[in-house]
């Protein structure tokens, strides 16, 4: 299992301190340093069954600068999976990669109902 996470968001450190009270074991990588590639942005959408606008980090400052919400709309879903890539700040954090299923962001609720 692969925790992608960026260690000073305060929703990362709960879905980590999540991940050890429930002892499950999972590979830790920094998504800033280690930055999701295209291939693995497009596989982990299709495996997320989400809308490819839940993988943005909308309240982040990188996508108010950019200005994304009015960008978006208009691009391909292959251009939006390069601009992903092209930086992790991009990206909406925690992920969750497991064999079957990527969950995207932090509900305990929906983390509770999974199988690890």
């Amino acid at each position: 299992m692969l925790f992608i996470c960026y260690p000073k968001c305060s929703t990362c450190q709960k879905a980590k301190k999540w991940l050890d009270e429930h002892s499950i074991e999972y590979t830790e990588r920094h998504i800033v340093e280690d930055n999701p590639t295209y291939n693995e942005l497009k596989e982990w959408y299709i495996k997320s069954e989400l809308p490819l606008k839940k993988f943005f980090n909308t309240s982040g400052l990188l996508y108010k600068e950019m200005q994304l919400k009015d960008k978006l709309p208009t691009m391909s879903e292959e251009e939006q999976l390069k601009l992903l890539a092209t930086n992790g700040m991009l990206v909406k954090r925690p992920i969750l990669v497991m064999e079957g299923k990527v969950l995207v962001g932090f509900k305990e609720a929906e983390w509770n109902e999974q199988q690890y």
